[in-house]
């Protein structure tokens, strides 16, 4: 009986899952559209997510794939990739510049221009996104610069394949020009203005989308009564696409160094070594999303080990100087870049709200530090024997001869006497102490009274 009803239970259950999955499959085949939102910096993260959208479309049979679109600009290989997507795509897609106040600058106008159809809101603008000059012409390095030209001849060969404006396109990348909604659907750039959604929709019904140009499938867009779907970021994506901001990655990129810093002046604390590691790992998941300039973050990584070094290596503040300067240019040349601007990419920059606190406060510490240090390795030796004289600890790190010790509670910087180096994990006594610096020999060293107050 007992093996009867779980026969049973299990019956209803697997009929239920399939007649779930047979619903699902019908809804997801249905007449509907997918909406896609892409706000922001066209990168790599914006890619993916675009890629997904289009073979989602393909999969579920969307009658329509409709990008809603604000963005500044972004990089050239990963808008190349978008328009590819776009060209390539088996469903009919449309790029919507929208909400009012909206821009598709920049990479925008190619992603745009590569859409089945290119539609704007009313107050939104196509175009370039980089300076001109005065009289509107392009900047004579714009326009002998290899990728303005590459560029230039890109977006000709969309508008040749999408039958649009291309001289104004063109335009766009060689002089910077920008349209508002009314002049690009006046000058053949764009194919309709409208100031929502439901308007788009009416405005598509009827018209003929190619599939595939030049010589792709020809079909009649029937756009009523059509259900409106959208497919989000996914949580991992809108992380990645947090923490690709400059500022994001610049703070990143800085409290990693300072983590591993921390551990290297107090081995075996491990909770900041290993928060710096993770924290510099995600730095260089967002750099690689974002135009940088990988000497700016050589220089700042560069500043940790001069830190590190000024512990270990005697001299009056020197390294640590270096540290304090070469942090500084790092920062201001993490995005800077001396060549000719992209055609595709906006200026990207750390906020000087960002940098110049973040300067300020780690400056401060270190010089703080150097400061510290240096006052230690002047200070006379003191009068009577140092009560941490004659203490015992162990080595924390290997004495070749400088390192660091463990004492009672407290870790120091130390030195072996004899210059000789001591290794990792034995024990040693204090023989003298100067400043912040601890002189020591192994334990089983006897101490003498060296006539100075302080045995030896």
């Amino acid at each position: 009986m007992r093996n009867t009803t779980l026969r049973l239970a299990l019956g209803i259950l697997s009929a239920v899952a399939l007649a779930m999955g047979i619903m699902g499959m019908a809804q997801a085949r249905d007449a509907h559209v997918l909406l896609l939102r892409v706000n922001g910096v066209i990168n790599d993260i914006t890619d993916g997510y675009i890629a997904r959208g289009v073979r989602r479309a393909e999969e579920d049979g969307a009658r329509l794939l409709i990008i809603e679109l604000d963005t500044p600009g972004g990089l050239l290989d990963s808008t190349r990739s978008i328009t590819q997507s776009l060209l390539d795509s088996q469903v009919p897609n449309v790029v919507y510049v929208s909400p009012s106040g909206a821009r598709a600058a920049s990479a925008g106008a190619f992603i745009a221009a590569a859409a089945t159809f290119a539609v704007m809101s009313p107050g939104t603008n196509i175009g370039a996104a980089s300076p001109v000059a005065s009289g509107g012409e392009d900047l004579p390095a714009t326009l002998k610069s290899k990728a303005f030209s590459d560029a230039a001849a890109e977006m000709r060969g969309i508008a040749e394949l999408r039958g649009r404006n291309k001289e104004k396109l063109e335009a766009m990348v060689t002089q910077a020009i920008s349209l508002t909604a009314e002049e690009a659907l006046a000058s053949g750039v764009i194919d309709l203005v409208a100031a929502d959604m439901g308007e788009l929709l009416a405005g598509l019904h009827g018209r003929e989308a190619i599939i595939r140009p030049p010589g792709g499938q020809r079909l009649t867009l029937d756009t009523q009564g059509l259900v409106l779907r959208t497919m989000e970021m996914s949580p991992v994506e809108r992380f990645l696409g947090f923490i690709s901001d400059p500022n994001v990655s610049f703070l990143l990129l800085s409290l990693g160094g300072l983590g591993l810093l921390l551990e290297m002046l107090n081995p075996g604390m491990v909770l900041p070594g290993v928060a710096g590691a993770i924290l510099l790992v995600l730095a260089f998941l967002a750099l690689g999303n974002l135009p940088v300039n990988w000497a700016g973050v050589a220089l700042m990584l560069l500043a940790v080990l001069l830190a590190v070094l000024e512990l270990y290596v005697a001299g009056f503040g020197a390294l640590g100087v270096g540290a304090i300067v070469s942090f500084a240019l790092g920062s201001f040349l993490l995005f800077f870049h001396a060549g000719g601007p992209s055609p595709t990419m906006p200026h990207v920059s750390v906020s000087l709200w960002v940098m110049v606190p973040t300067m300020v406060i780690l400056g401060s510490g270190g010089a703080w530090l150097i400061s510290t240090i240096i006052r230690s390795r002047r200070e006379p030796a003191r009068e009577g024997p140092s009560p941490l004289v004659g203490a015992t600890g162990y080595t924390l790190t290997e004495l070749s001869p400088r390192g660091v010790v463990q004492v009672g509670s407290e870790q120091w910087s130390a030195v072996a006497e004899t210059r000789v180096g001591i290794p990792k994990g034995c024990e040693v006594r204090v023989t003298q102490a100067r400043g912040a610096t601890l002189t020591v020999a192994p334990a089983n060293v006897p101490l003498v009274d060296g006539g100075d107050g302080n045995p030896e």
